[in-house]
């Protein structure tokens, strides 16, 4: 996965943190989440706040 795979990523920690209300996650949390899922495989950079914020949303829309 890569930055750009912002539905993928979603799914991923809907999945992987099922117990989490995603719209109380920091983006450092967030972050980091990411960068450790299986199959993430992009420059840890480029998890910049606008793609952070991409990812959030589309987690809230797969938790509800």
């Amino acid at each position: 996965m890569k930055w750009v795979d912002v539905t993928d990523i979603a799914i991923a920690l809907s999945e992987k943190y099922s117990n989490i209300d995603p719209r109380t996650v920091r983006f450092v949390d967030l972050h980091n989440w990411v960068v450790e899922l299986d199959g993430f495989d992009d420059d840890h950079s480029r998890g910049g706040e606008k793609v952070l914020e991409a990812i959030q949303a589309a987690w809230i829309d797969e938790a509800e």
